[in-house]
């Protein structure tokens, strides 16, 4: 593995079947009230095209800034946020299923840092959108909250 070279940089990636129509997955999203049940703790506001907003995770003592930069109703968010010393891009892709289900499919990308940083971030990303995804399912389709985020990193363990 020793000089291992990457030709495209990496990129988070990850997606999920939701069994509820687009406009329910959608809303989840775009508004605290519900993205609190299944990701952060705490939003200064509803996602809308522009806006400057604040996500937190109180658990963590961990918070983001996060640039709206377009939204595409049932269809597209698309925010640039700091989850990294630098910021990044985050793009949701709705695609309504004739089943009344929705497909999601969430793709981070712009790490920076050496490679070894970069491939890190790009890994904890996916990991961290899969984590997401399964609690929106979890609670969207059955009403239950698994407190995946907030069980991540238990307090008292020391990270490996």
């Amino acid at each position: 593995m020793k000089g291992l070279q990457l030709t495209n940089p990496p990129v988070a990636k990850a997606e999920m079947l939701i069994r509820k129509p687009v406009d329910a997955v959608f809303e989840a999203f775009i508004n605290p009230a519900i993205t609190t049940k299944f990701w952060f703790t705490k939003s200064s506001g509803r996602l809308e095209p522009n806006k400057q907003i604040q996500w937190d995770w109180e658990m963590y003592n961990f918070s983001v800034q996060v640039s709206v930069e377009a939204i595409e109703q049932n269809r597209r968010i698309l925010i640039e946020w700091t989850g990294y010393d630098k910021p990044t891009t985050v793009e949701w892709i709705f695609t309504p299923l004739a089943d009344n289900t929705t497909f999601v499919s969430i793709t981070n990308t712009g790490f920076s840092g050496n490679g070894d940083e970069v491939v890190e971030q790009a890994i904890g990303s996916t990991e961290g959108f899969s984590f997401l995804l399964a609690g929106l399912k979890a609670y969207l389709e059955h009403n239950i909250i698994l407190n995946l985020v907030s069980d991540r990193f238990p307090e008292g363990l020391t990270p490996q």
